[in-house]
């Protein structure tokens, strides 16, 4: 039995060290973290748009040691329970404020943030919002509020007919105004 679990061991210390190599192979060398150059190399590898999650945490979590394995595994995490998808996308907001005071991201960099965690998921909603966000002159930059509130707009909102869209419950501005924008659009 001894043997069993040693060998089991051994394994999934293995393992670890295949996902730390893949780590610190685009960790820059002097911090030891994975910098921006680093997080455009990964997301290059993988084909898609960059942003950073606790990637060191987030690969163990997948047991992913390979970039194929990283790729395999990002459509598996949207279907994740919706409490874990929402954590990751509020994370992925908190993660792009980079100053120590910094509330809101800009219009830009929230367009690819969006696409690269819910595109896949929410494509429709995400491309009339990223289409609207880039036409409107009113929103210079996105906060929590917003960013979430577009979250539950998806999980919540018959779409594209919006018949479930209610304007007079509470929810962010941006969301009505991105609702009148639609409709306009449609007729």
């Amino acid at each position: 039995m001894n043997l069993i679990c040693s060998a089991s061991n051994k394994a999934t210390s293995k393992e670890l060290e295949r996902v730390d190599n893949l780590f610190f192979s685009y960790a820059n060398g002097s911090s030891g973290m994975i910098d921006p150059e680093g997080i455009e190399t990964l997301c290059s590898d993988m084909e898609v748009d960059h942003t950073d999650e606790e990637w060191r945490r987030g690969l163990r979590a997948l047991r992913a040691d390979t970039v194929h394995k990283i790729k395999k595994a990002l459509p598996e995490l949207e279907k994740e329970e919706p409490s874990t998808f929402v954590e990751f996308y509020s994370y992925a907001f908190q993660y792009c404020l980079t100053e120590e005071k910094q509330k809101s991201i800009d219009i830009e960099s929230i367009c690819e943030l969006l696409d690269l965690v819910s595109g896949t998921q929410f494509h429709a909603q995400v491309d009339l919002f990223v289409e609207y966000l880039k036409a409107q002159n009113d929103y210079k930059v996105i906060n929590m509020d917003q960013w979430m509130g577009f979250s539950r707009f998806c999980n919540e909102i018959s779409f594209p007919d919006l018949s479930s869209y209610d304007p007079n419950l509470a929810g962010p501005l941006i969301l009505d105004n991105f609702v009148e924008w639609l409709e306009a659009k449609q007729s």
